[in-house]
């Protein structure tokens, strides 16, 4: 009987803490999950899943969290909503910070958005003659951008003091005395038939059907500016600027699976800036 006693007490030792281990992780098994919350516009961001997809085998669970203006995601940022965003360039950011007081700042590079200039007409910027008409995005900004690309393609000169946001006005060398058509930026594919060539915005290309990639007959590329004006990049909080977490986030994104992503999903239409 005092043997049978036994055997049942340990029997039901050995099931308690069989119960008591399938219930509770070790200390050793336990891993911790840190959340960092993104803020992106729109939803084309393919170029996040290798990111993620790594780093939540790192505990790091990374969301984005998608807005529909470019207006709300740097105060989201400022205001703790999100941890860090990725939507905008450097002229944008250094402007709302210049406007609202942001306590925010550039982290790392992620990629520009290919300006390109294409032609119905001509296969080289070499085959663009005397008095050829170039369309441009009449806007300031892309404008600017527009003519230092037609310059890198050594179309024109451009005086060196305007930076990189030159206007008609600063060109100081025509050769060809081309002609500028100024068109809004979502009409300048519309145009492109009436004229030699035009330069064109990666996401107006993208809408009407162009391949960035392989359609375009000059590609932009980032050392044709000065400076990182229409670099994009991955925004933090001043005070978290060296976060660890947020470190390795940065790196994870500056690899080839992303790179790769760009040349394919997005066709070329997003060069990386990290180069």
């Amino acid at each position: 009987m005092k043997a049978k006693k036994i055997i049942s007490i340990l029997t039901a030792i050995a099931l308690l803490a069989s119960f008591t281990a399938c219930s509770k992780p070790s200390d050793a098994e336990k891993k911790d999950t840190t959340t960092v919350k993104v803020g992106v516009v729109g939803e084309s961001n393919e170029m996040w899943e290798p990111v993620i997809e790594k780093l939540a085998k790192e505990g790091i669970d990374i969301k984005l969290v998608s807005f529909t203006d470019y207006g709300t995601p740097n105060k989201a940022l400022n205001n703790g909503d999100t941890d860090l965003n990725a939507f905008q360039h450097y002229a944008y950011l250094n402007g709302e910070i210049k406007n609202n007081g942001y306590e925010i700042q550039s982290i790392g590079d992620t990629f520009i958005s290919a300006m390109n200039i294409y032609s119905n007409k001509v296969k080289s910027v070499d085959d663009i003659g005397e008095k050829a008409k170039i369309a441009v995005p009449n806007d300031a900004t892309n404008e600017g951008r527009a003519l230092k690309i037609v310059e890198a393609a050594g179309l024109i000169e451009l005086n060196k003091e305007a930076g990189d946001a030159p206007e008609l006005s600063d060109i100081v060398s025509n050769p060809l005395n081309l002609e500028f058509v100024e068109v809004d930026a979502a009409n300048v594919y519309a145009v492109l038939p009436d004229v030699t060539a035009a330069v064109i915005n990666c996401n107006y290309a993208l809408d009407n059907g162009l391949n960035p990639g392989e359609d375009s007959i000059f590609q932009d590329d980032v050392s044709y500016y000065a400076g990182k004006s229409y670099v994009n990049l991955i925004a933090a909080r001043i005070k978290d600027a060296d976060n660890e977490i947020f470190k390795k986030i940065v790196a994870e994104y500056q690899s080839e699976a992303v790179e790769g992503i760009y040349n394919t999903t997005f066709k070329g239409a997003y060069k990386p800036a990290w180069k």
